[in-house]
């Protein structure tokens, strides 16, 4: 009888699962999860609270957000002490589309329509979003150490959608909030109209 092997690296070891033992060359990963918020016609949807240093590593989460307008674009910004989401910051955009009927495939490259220079407006996460039905856009962010006062606070992003054109994109952002206060909160709304449906989660990274 063969004997399958599983490399212990790929197997979850959370707090989750009861599962004891030493495991060699990685580091167990605990998601604690913080907040879920969930929309329902909603301007933005905004963590107020719960971004401090506890953790090194925040993670959104972020499923079947679907807008109340066609063709829009998800995107992100940043509270850094005050009471409002202005941080300011740099950012790059990449993205690859393909449509159903196979008439348009779109390479991966850069975006120079969707990045931010040193300034204070929303950083995209998705691009032409549409509004049917069925049409929704789905991903993550990874915000890194946002109670740091010495560095500055990167985060990247990785977000897929069905596009106003019936097209699949692929979208991937990256970038650093250029200011030496702590983030202490992060909002998420689409270029114009409201979120109408949608939830996001909060994780802190162990």
């Amino acid at each position: 009888m063969a004997l399958s092997k599983v490399q212990a690296e790929s197997i979850d070891l959370t707090a989750t699962y009861a599962f004891s033992g030493t495991v060699s060359n990685t580091a167990p990963i605990n998601l604690v999860l913080l907040q879920t918020l969930t929309a329902s016609s909603s301007a933005n949807l905004s963590f107020t609270s719960g971004i401090d240093d506890t953790y090194k590593e925040y993670i959104f989460k972020c499923i079947d957000i679907h807008p109340a307008t066609d063709n829009v674009a998800f995107q992100i910004n940043f509270r850094d002490g005050g009471t409002d989401y202005d941080a300011t910051k740099t950012t790059t955009f990449f993205d690859a589309g393909h449509s159903e009927d196979d008439s348009t495939v779109a390479s991966l490259a850069y975006d120079t329509g969707a990045d931010v220079a040193q300034g204070t407006g929303n950083a995209r996460l998705s691009r032409n979003q549409g509004n049917g039905n069925d049409e929704s856009c789905a991903g993550f962010v990874n915000l890194y150490d946002p109670s740091s006062t010495t560095f500055v606070k990167h985060f990247q992003t990785n977000f897929q959608g069905y596009d106003r054109n019936n097209i699949h994109y692929s979208g991937f952002g990256a970038g650093y909030c250029n200011v030496t206060a702590a983030i202490d909160g992060v909002q998420f709304a689409f270029s114009s109209g409201n979120i109408d449906s949608g939830t996001i989660k909060m994780y802190g990274v162990l």
